[in-house]
């Protein structure tokens, strides 16, 4: 594979290039080419992700042979808003080049043990010869958002091949399926609902449901729970189960994966579909009573399938038992790339969420 090597820039040119892409008063011809630098900057960071990744693998089977384990390039947008997020006063705290997450790897393992087992393997043992920069525990102390991993940064660094690439942050992952599973459903619910929870910016209502979700994994996995959530377990089970039954959480879900499976379906039988209108009225507290229709469209008719959504959202405005959302081939292969075991992980959430709303 031929890797994009770093072309000399500057901390000070990529930093710039930063600052273009935030600011508002930026021209386009400015925009464009901060654009093609960033490209740049974040492909040369694939080689040394991809050393980490092979290495955090062959450890993390070597602990747990059901363990998971995945590379990704941040997404453009992704860096654009976090560049955002960390203005304050109109002045940047963070720069571009300062940013330890471009580059990434996950680990995904059976359960919170061997997740801190393969963190001191790999962290706190480790014989890496690259620079370690840090390391953030949000499983000793989750985050406010119910946010848990652990998170190892490091600077790569060669005294032989490849020196061109030191200097260059990589993020690892190392979580537990639980955690995983939690960290899905966000991406799931985000997608379909256009919220950004998982950046602190979605629906106080979604926000509040997966904070104490998280605190209930973490009971189960005898973990610290998620700041200011019940710490009594009848009475953070029981405002889970008002919380899902106000939400439709699990119907909502189950119906966004059924509409998935199909849209995927006529992808594969080559159907000339490019986007699916996924309409869902749920009748009671019947599960099995959920009516779902189902409309598909081809790419000439992007205009009706964005009219015929405006339409149904009109039409059913403030009835929280219906859910509407138009489904595009770039989101459902998004959603895939993100998440490879995106229906095992969706169905694993609403069982672990089942088993908490029965209990009491």
């Amino acid at each position: 594979m031929a890797w994009i090597k770093p072309r000399g820039y500057s901390k000070e040119r990529i930093n710039r290039a930063g600052d273009v892409l935030i600011s508002d008063t930026s021209s386009e011809e400015e925009k464009n080419e901060a654009l093609e630098l960033l490209d740049t900057w974040r492909a040369t960071h694939s080689y040394p992700m991809h050393v980490f990744k092979i290495r955090l693998k062959n450890r993390a089977e070597f602990i747990d042979k059901n363990s998971l384990t995945a590379q990704r390039l941040k997404r453009v947008p992704a860096i654009i808003y976090k560049l955002k997020r960390k203005y304050n006063g109109g002045k940047p705290t963070m720069k571009l080049s300062q940013m330890q997450d471009i580059g990434g790897c996950r680990a995904v393992l059976s359960d919170v043990s061997l997740a801190r087992k393969l963190c001191q393997d790999y962290y706190l043992k480790g014989d890496l010869k690259h620079k370690k920069v840090g390391m953030k525990d949000y499983i000793t102390a989750p985050k406010k958002d119910g946010y848990r991993s652990i998170h190892l940064i490091y600077s790569y660094f060669s005294d032989k091949r490849k020196k061109e690439y030191n200097g260059l942050l990589v993020e690892i992952q190392i979580r537990s399926k639980l955690q995983h599973l939690w960290a899905t459903a966000i991406e799931t619910v985000d997608f379909f609902t256009r919220q950004a929870i998982k950046s602190n910016e979605g629906q106080e209502d979604w926000m509040d449901f997966f904070r104490l979700v998280s605190s209930a994994f973490s009971k189960i996995e005898k973990c610290p729970c998620v700041p200011n959530t019940p710490d009594d377990e009848k009475e953070l089970y029981l405002q889970i189960k008002e919380k899902e039954k106000d939400l439709n959480v699990i119907t909502k879900m189950k119906g966004w994966t059924k509409g998935i499976r199909i849209f995927e379906e006529a992808i594969k039988t080559k159907q000339k579909v490019q986007y699916f209108l996924l309409e869902l009225d749920i009748v009671g507290e019947n599960l099995d009573a959920a009516k779902m229709n189902i409309t598909g469209y081809t790419k000439k008719q992007e205009q009706k399938a964005i009219a015929d959504y405006a339409d149904s959202e009109k039409r059913n405005r403030g009835k929280k038992e219906h859910d509407v959302v138009l489904v595009g081939a770039d989101t459902s292969a998004e959603l895939k790339k993100a998440y490879p075991n995106y229906f095992v992980d969706s169905g694993d959430f609403l069982a672990n969420l089942e088993k908490i709303i029965k209990k009491y």
